[in-house]
């Protein structure tokens, strides 16, 4: 807790010196007056949600999944923050829809689209530009009807192609989950046993790809329905396996737990969890940076104890801090049993609900949602999806502010072409802000593929840095805020020595037969770790107390040292003798 405590207030000043200039949170639902008035009719625990941008136009798209019988809505951005319905780029589904989710399998630049179906059998449609081709059966993926609930993507094996992890709730007939390999031709192989992803069914609704322990290897978490199936993480061993640790990690909790959300609620370099329940109330898992997390859900007012399902981060006053939206499935008919909740991060390690002012008429039952930015000014939307037949909510932010901001997106080359599984530093005016890039999470959603990030009122950005997986690493300086920066891989290579000279921070020598010295140039007290081959964290220390580290006795090879200091964090590879 005083490391939480001491993380928050470190950047806590330049948000209260800022808050007289923010206004309060304020969204106003305008899908009708923007054109997607629809709804996704009746489906039994809610329909999956996407704001994506599917043709890669610039601007956020938003697809709905729909009930059997209905085809899957696709609603085109115009260009101006109206959306039109998708006619000719529409695959032929009339199956009960689950997450519906854009995904580029062969890194051609063209979104493919994964639709899972707990009736009538999960479907993956190559897109070429001009349609959508069934490739289902010779991508290798199951077609047969299974309780699929979830699609998380991501590459597991660092080999450049998405990977996907298909969760299956299995009731009333147990079900496993899988992984299924990309193996970069257009087919898939489940590789569930090799990889030791356990056979047993877990009633699981969705999981995430992310980086717990910051190893440049993509883990999993899995959401578990039912208290008798307790949450799984799974740490990438970096050889194509797995190996589950639940309980040492800290995150085996036996709860009803519907989504996963991904973010760096603190911002200490490290993602959290956010994970949705039943009334007890949701956990907010805090990542220690020591391979374990905290429940802090509590302590920081995020509960909802309430039936919540949809979860999503997002910094709605771009103040440099985020807030969070919960979707809930109770219509607020009992004053203690919440609809939704729109928790405003206070800058001090709690969060407080936003009243009804901001979400007026939000009592719909809702299930999945997401965020992009309809009109490309910088400042997120939600969108939700509905049962029962009523309308999705368009959640337009209609707050009032000043504060700068920056739109990020990617574009890999040696990695995916999507840029999954990416960490985006940005540092402005002394504040660090980190996003990890995922697809598919929260409960059966897809978020934007840009990353948002406020500033509040600065004005300068002084460097953003992408961390891509397989550790190559660009770095932009002094960035001008308020616009949308797209970041090609290789296109701005870091200077590991210009990094290290701005950061203050020299490691010394590189390779070494046995000692690694550290030159500091400002009174900072550092945190390292250094981690072997396989993302195994083999020591941790203070840069002050120590200024040199020792590694005899190691096996000769590479090692990854990670500093951390209050100004950002840096990744370095050592090759030991």
């Amino acid at each position: 807790m005083k490391r939480q405590l001491h993380l928050f207030f470190s950047y806590s000043l330049y948000l209260l010196c800022s808050q007289q200039l923010q206004a309060q949170a304020y969204f106003q639902n305008q899908a009708t007056a923007v054109g997607v008035g629809d709804h996704s009719g009746t489906i039994y625990l809610g329909g999956g949600i996407s704001f994506c941008d599917y043709n890669n136009d610039g601007w956020d798209d938003i697809t709905i999944a729909t009930q059997s019988g209905d085809p899957l809505k696709i609603y085109k951005n115009n260009g101006d923050g109206t959306y039109s319905l998708e006619t000719t780029l529409n695959p032929n589904n009339l199956s009960q829809q689950k997450q519906v989710i854009w995904v580029d399998i062969d890194n051609d630049g063209d979104k493919d689209l994964y639709i899972s179906s707990d009736i009538d059998g999960s479907r993956l449609y190559e897109n070429d530009g001009t349609s959508l081709t069934d490739i289902t059966t010779v991508s290798g993926l199951p077609t047969a009807a299974q309780s699929n609930f979830g699609a998380s993507w991501g590459d597991y094996n660092n080999d450049g192609f998405l990977d996907v992890f298909l969760c299956n709730r299995g009731i009333p007939t147990p079900q496993a989950n899988y992984l299924y390999k990309n193996n970069g031709d257009g087919t898939f192989t489940n590789v569930s046993a090799t990889a030791g992803i356990d056979s047993g069914s877990h009633l699981s609704f969705c999981s995430a790809f992310f980086d717990y322990n910051n190893d440049g290897w993509q883990d999993i978490y899995m959401a578990n329905d039912k208290t008798n199936t307790t949450n799984i993480l799974y740490k990438n061993n970096g050889d194509g396996t797995f190996t589950d640790v639940s309980e040492e990690s800290e995150t085996n909790i036996a709860i009803d737990a519907m989504s996963v959300t991904i973010a760096d609620v603190d911002g200490d370099s490290w993602f959290d969890i956010y994970v949705t329940n039943g009334i007890p109330g949701n956990y907010l898992l805090r990542n220690n940076g020591d391979g374990t997390f905290s429940n802090i859900a509590a302590s920081t007012g995020t509960m909802f104890e309430s039936v919540a399902w949809g979860s999503v981060f997002l910094d709605a006053e771009n103040d440099g801090d985020l807030d969070l939206y919960v979707s809930g499935s109770l219509d607020g008919a009992v004053p203690s049993l919440l609809s939704a909740a729109y928790y405003s991060n206070n800058g001090n390690g709690t969060f407080s609900m936003l009243g009804s002012s901001g979400f007026a008429n939000d009592t719909s039952e809702s299930y999945a949602n997401a965020i992009g930015d309809t009109d490309n000014d910088g400042f997120p939307e939600i969108i939700v999806s509905n049962n029962g037949g009523d309308d999705i909510f368009l959640w337009k932010n209609q707050t009032t502010s000043s504060n700068n901001w920056l739109k990020v997106s990617l574009e890999g080359v040696a990695s995916n072409k999507q840029g999954i599984g990416a960490t985006i530093e940005l540092k402005s005016q002394g504040e660090t802000h980190y996003r990890y890039t995922v697809c598919g999470e929260g409960y059966i959603s897809q978020n934007s593929e840009t990353e948002f990030f406020g500033i509040g009122t600065n004005t300068v950005i002084d460097y953003v840095k992408v961390t891509w997986l397989g550790g190559a690493q660009d770095i932009l300086y002094n960035v001008t805020p308020n616009q949308a920066l797209h970041i090609v891989e290789g296109s701005s290579p870091l200077s590991t020595e210009e990094f290290q000279e701005k950061n203050e921070v020299l490691v010394y020598p590189n390779p070494t037969t046995g000692k690694i010295w550290f030159q500091i140039s400002t009174n900072e007290t550092y945190t390292y770790m250094i981690f072997d081959a396989k993302g195994t964290e083999i020591k941790k220390g203070h840069i002050g107390a120590e200024n040199s580290i020792n590694l005899t006795g190691l096996a000769s090879g590479y090692y990854m040292i990670k500093i951390l200091g209050n100004k950002g964090v840096f990744n370095k590879k050592i090759m030991l003798k």
